[in-house]
């Protein structure tokens, strides 16, 4: 039984929503490559167009699209997805699932490639909207307060030396 995590991501605006999709509409990804695109009516987002951009199995290794396959394979790199940025050159050993949609994928990223009438990137903006009024409000309400304390706090006097 394939549930996948879909992850759907804007390029232009860099939001992303995640949903799940079930059984009937889960086969519909099985044996598609990273590339591939998908029409949106299969997971009930009419007149989108969506490109499968990778993934990661249930281990949370993730889908690399220069290894071709299902499985699970060690690879020797030096760049790309799940290689940390180390020294110009140097290869790292890395354990990398294959460019193909299985059963064992528990997530699928994709991208938006043609934006279909309902807007599903809406709730996400309101999110993002009300919270960077709220930081800027914070931001502005913590520079006030700084002012006000540091005023309110009275200045010590150096003491006098006594001379003799």
């Amino acid at each position: 039984m394939a549930e996948f995590k879909v992850v759907i991501s804007d390029p232009k605006t860099g939001l992303s929503v995640q949903s799940e999709v079930k059984e009937p509409a889960a086969k519909s990804f099985l044996g598609l490559k990273i590339g591939d695109t998908v029409k949106g009516e299969t997971i009930d987002m009419q007149g989108y167009e969506l490109e499968i951009t990778g993934g990661s199995d249930f281990c949370g290794f993730p889908m690399r699209k220069d290894v071709l396959g299902i499985g699970r394979k060690r690879i020797l790199a030096y760049s790309g997805v799940g290689v940390r940025k180390g020294e110009k050159g140097m290869l790292q050993r890395k354990t990398v699932c294959g460019n193909t949609v299985h059963a064992k994928i528990v997530q699928i990223n994709l991208k938006a490639v043609k934006i279909g009438g309902t807007d599903i990137f809406a709730n996400v903006r309101a999110k993002a909207d009300a919270t960077k009024a709220d930081r800027a409000a914070k931001k502005s309400e913590g520079k006030g307060v700084a002012k006000k304390a540091a005023a309110s706090v009275p200045k010590e006097e150096a003491p006098v030396a006594a001379t003799a």
